[in-house]
């Protein structure tokens, strides 16, 4: 299957959970994260506004800035490619872009440089254990991780686990992957 195939494969895996499974599934996910030594460590988060069937970001944001931790969401140019991440200190900094996505606006919001960041939750469709994934195909975190040297994860169900995804020399993978069953490292290479 092609990486187009895959992520249409992908969505519907997302949108096959019924709501108590996601809401089960999101909760065990959430806790491992919130107890991994990545999450316990960062000072700061960067984490997408979740959409639609992806998992629930919100009380990701929210936990964030209970355990006093920095958030930052990225803001996206379609034109440049290009994403940065602004800080978050409230949902009514985010503003309606394309397709009805949310994002930081750049008005009431300010940028924080990539070396500040020690935690980013990286979104995706489909995985495979060694860290590479399937995202929406718009190359924009692959561009922005290429060489950020923090902590990188990604929230997934082991429905969204594959033997392996086509992978392209631009391709970053992600240092661990936190299923509702654990936590997978993925050695991320210097």
């Amino acid at each position: 299957m092609n990486k187009k195939a895959l992520r249409e494969h992908g969505k519907l895996i997302l949108k096959s959970f019924s709501p108590e499974e996601k809401q089960n599934f999101q909760q065990k996910i959430h806790s491992r994260l919130f107890y991994s030594e990545s999450w316990k460590k960062a000072k700061s988060v960067a984490v997408t506004v979740s959409f639609k069937h992806e998992w629930d970001t919100y009380s990701i944001i929210e936990k964030a800035w209970k355990d006093n931790k920095q958030v930052a969401v990225p803001k996206c140019d379609p034109k440049t490619k290009e994403m940065t991440f602004y800080l978050l200190h409230s949902f009514e900094q985010l503003e309606t872009v394309y397709y009805g996505l949310k994002e930081p606006s750049p008005e009431v919001s300010t940028p924080i440089v990539k070396d500040e960041i020690g935690l980013i939750i990286v979104p995706g469709l489909l995985f495979d254990k060694e860290g590479y994934r399937i995202g929406y195909g718009g190359g924009f975190f692959d561009r922005y991780l290429i060489d950020y040297e923090g902590e990188t994860v990604s929230l997934l169900s082991t429905r969204q686990l594959i033997d392996k995804v086509p992978v392209e020399p631009f391709d970053v993978k992600v240092n661990q992957l936190i299923t509702e069953e654990g936590l997978l490292s993925c050695e991320r290479e210097e």
